[in-house]
């Protein structure tokens, strides 16, 4: 509303305007505008879909972030969804989550190595998701397996079983043959 007052282009005082459509959010809900702190749910699921469409991903909170003025923020959608995960999947998005994230790494995991032909590295990980944003990054599969020591070695070690349970042989340096 101040940013409104302030436009030397207005001709109208807000009063006028929430006078006419009852509040200054029914003003710009009917303009096609979102009240930034007083959306509803729909309007707040709707806006992650928009921007998931535009990104051709689920949005991330660095996106939320980056769209700042466009979208709603991050504290609003955990506020009212409880976390961006329950907004993103109410949105309809396909938000894994805690053994479904690891489930999941592990099966991007198998099919970059075979596509590699053998067990992916961290580097090999940045690499392919340039490719494929739908891959975790590697700092998020790194994260999952937060071992004292060698989260990624951890992480080959559960691709390598899942190869050699599907009937691949995997050498000891991690090549597929």
């Amino acid at each position: 509303m101040r940013e409104f007052a302030a436009d030397p282009q207005t001709t109208v005082h807000p009063q006028t305007v929430i006078e006419h459509f009852g509040s200054w959010n029914a003003a710009k809900r009917d303009a096609g505008l979102v009240p930034r702190r007083f959306a509803t749910r729909a309007e707040l699921v709707r806006l992650l879909r928009e921007l998931g469409d535009e990104l051709g991903r689920p949005p991330t909170a660095r996106d939320l972030d980056a769209h700042k003025g466009s979208v709603p923020s991050k504290s609003l959608y955990w506020h009212t969804f409880g976390s961006l995960t329950n907004a993103l999947r109410e949105a309809g998005f396909d938000v894994p989550v805690g053994e479904e994230r690891v489930e999941r790494s592990v099966e991007q995991g198998v099919r970059l190595a075979k596509k590699l032909n053998r067990l992916p590295k961290f580097a090999d990980w940045a690499e392919a998701r340039k490719d494929d944003p739908s891959l975790f990054t590697e700092w998020q599969v790194y994260r999952m397996f937060d071992a004292k020591r060698g989260a990624w070695a951890t992480f080959q070690y559960l691709v390598r079983e899942r190869l050699l349970a599907e009937g691949a042989e995997v050498t000891s340096d991690g090549r597929l043959v």
